[in-house]
């Protein structure tokens, strides 16, 4: 029998990886707060699959009817907790399990609240609609990252919209599929030999390229920096996220411009890129010889939906004196995407294209050592 041609092997394995990452979940053991528990015995804790391009918000009804009989009256005003943090719910599950469990904790132990809403810590919450909300506009800003604009999902039909978000909430990776491919955020192409930017503010894609020009690939990603001890040595001596101002949120799209010839970038030149503060020897020398062509940018793409606290970041990527000493000072321990420890040398695209949500960003969690 005939092998199979490449790119048809490709797309089968990229197809698979989708499968995997659309399967995923995390095991959540949720305890009902002290403080809600209105009838003895208090009730036992629910146990359920947290889907890991999931949100919290979307398990409630689930947890709701468990806990039912032990609620208190009233208006019901629904929050995670971890370790005494309480989760933003606009992150998927699975971005905050590889964020916070730095030893992954199976099941995840968390407590839910139904009152007193942390207002001042956690952006407010309606329930789906605030989730569906918060995924179209990532959508957007995902689409306008790859493609100059976010016609094509301005444009899309109500069917369609619906369609696409139902095939988020349930999971549904096939109905996800028939829908976004009208969308044209992807694949990106793997084999390239780059020049690195970030993104540059732009009109629109309908702008004419000049002459002889090679369009750029634009990949959207987000990255979870979070700081633990300098000297650690085992991930499960780290200390618990105790506040989020120890994470660091980016938006820092990643821009390749293809220059000719075939080869791959690793994600750890990506990483170089993305976060240039914590590899300081690369800074060094890229600041006695930076690229020709590359920029950075003074905004981010029209964030101007986004929903209150969404994750951003308007530092250039470009290393300061600054941010020179901060890395001096830093050390990377680990990188984590859908729960996997990447090996650095892997072709980053391939990250891009099979482990991404399907809002079409990259969430990288990214552990370093202050």
């Amino acid at each position: 029998m005939a092998a199979a041609p490449r790119g048809q092997e490709a797309a089968a394995w990229s197809e698979e990886a989708a499968r995997l990452v659309w399967g995923g979940a995390v095991p959540l053991q949720v305890h009902l707060h002290d403080a809600d528990v209105t009838a003895l015995p208090p009730p036992p804790p629910f146990l359920t699959l947290g889907p890991r391009i999931g949100y919290f918000p979307l398990l409630v009804s689930t947890i709701k009817a468990h806990f039912s009989s032990s609620l208190p009256p009233g208006v019901d005003t629904v929050w995670f907790e971890y370790k005494g943090l309480p989760l933003k719910w606009y992150i998927p599950i699975g971005v905050l399990f590889d964020l916070l469990c730095a030893d992954p904790e199976r099941p995840w132990n968390l407590t839910v609240h139904f009152r007193g809403y942390p207002a001042d810590i956690l952006s407010p919450c309606e329930g789906e609609d605030s989730v569906k909300w918060n995924y179209n506009n990532s959508l957007k800003e995902a689409a306008f990252i790859i493609t100059g604009n976010s016609k094509n999902v301005m444009n899309m039909s109500q069917a369609d919209q619906l369609a696409m978000w139902e095939s988020v909430r349930k999971g549904d990776l096939d109905s996800y599929m028939n829908i976004s491919t009208k969308l044209k955020l992807g694949p990106f192409e793997e084999d390239f030999l780059v020049r690195t930017s970030s993104l540059e503010p732009r009109q629109g894609s309908d702008e004419p390229e000049s002459p002889g020009s090679v369009k750029p690939c634009r990949v959207p990603v987000r990255l979870y920096v979070r700081r633990v001890q300098q000297d650690l040595e085992d991930l499960e001596d780290a200390k618990p996220v105790s506040d989020w101002e120890s994470v660091s949120y980016i938006n820092r799209p990643f821009e390749i411009r293809k220059e000719g010839g075939r080869s791959y970038i690793a994600l750890e030149h990506a990483l170089e890129t993305l976060l240039p503060e914590f590899f300081s020897s690369k800074l060094t020398a890229r600041a006695a010889d930076p690229e020709p062509g590359a920029t950075t940018p003074d905004s981010e793409p029209d964030d101007s939906g986004t929903s209150p606290g969404t994750p951003h970041d308007e530092k250039p990527a470009s290393a300061s004196l600054q941010e020179t000493d901060v890395a001096k000072k830093t050390k990377l321990k680990l990188v984590r995407v859908q729960g996997i420890e990447l090996d650095m040398d892997i072709p980053f695209l391939w990250v891009a294209n099979n482990l991404k949500n399907p809002e079409c960003y990259l969430h990288v969690c990214v552990y370093v050592g202050a």
